[in-house]
């Protein structure tokens, strides 16, 4: 399937069990169980437009594994347990957040990544970007460096993906106080901070920075 898309969409896509392409970004777990919440995640639907985002579910966060992961994985740090599924297909902007994100994809899904340490004043050229295929049943840390936003589906069914982070992450009720630094301009929501590209109406709408430069790139599949 690699192969494929990386012809389809001209560029080449890379496999996050690749570790020393996929290094930089974040690596493979393979150590925890995380059955429960592929089991749940059976009971998610995919919306037939756009994406859903929840942050935090209470059912998954019942599991004996979200217990597990605050004790070691994030050592003793308070987490949320959600999940993303929907039917993206567009790079649309980035984020990244203070502290790992473990995704595990319930399907064959593919993210855009790039670096923090790539950005100059607030912004990101989508060349710069690379593309990683992650299979279905993967389970993959992405650290704190490593932008990201959602992940774009690989057939018309889309994608589900669940996500776990510092509790707080991506709360919308959170108001910035002051701007003190040149970062503190792109935080938009809390333990959230995004650049948008131009054309990506939600996220400008929601005021992000429009910090993601050249062509809004839909993948193919």
């Amino acid at each position: 399937m690699i192969k494929r898309l990386s012809e389809l969409n001209s560029m080449d896509i890379k496999d996050v069990n690749n570790k020393e392409a996929f290094k930089t970004y974040g690596k493979v777990l393979n150590a925890y169980d995380f059955s429960s919440l592929i089991e749940y995640m059976q009971t998610t639907e995919i919306p037939l437009q756009n994406n859903i985002y929840v942050a935090s579910c209470a059912d998954m966060e019942k599991l004996p594994i979200c217990n597990t992961l605050k004790n070691t994985f994030y050592g003793g740090m308070d987490i949320e347990i959600g999940y993303c599924n929907g039917k993206n297909s567009t790079y649309n902007g980035f984020e990244y957040h203070k502290g790992s994100e473990i995704n595990i994809a319930i399907t064959d899904m593919l993210l855009v990544l790039g670096h923090t340490w790539d950005m100059e004043n607030n912004t990101y050229k989508v060349e710069d970007a690379e593309v990683f295929f992650v299979p279905k049943g993967t389970t993959i840390e992405l650290y704190q460096t490593t932008l990201h936003l959602s992940p774009c589906k690989v057939s018309d069914d889309g994608f589900k993906a669940v996500v776990i982070l510092p509790i707080g992450t991506n709360n919308t009720e959170f108001k910035k106080v002051e701007i003190i630094s040149d970062e503190d301009k792109i935080l938009l929501f809390q333990n959230k901070w995004v650049i948008a590209h131009k054309d990506r109406e939600p996220l400008v709408k929601a005021g992000a920075f429009i910090g993601l430069i050249g062509e809004n790139k839909e993948l193919k599949y």
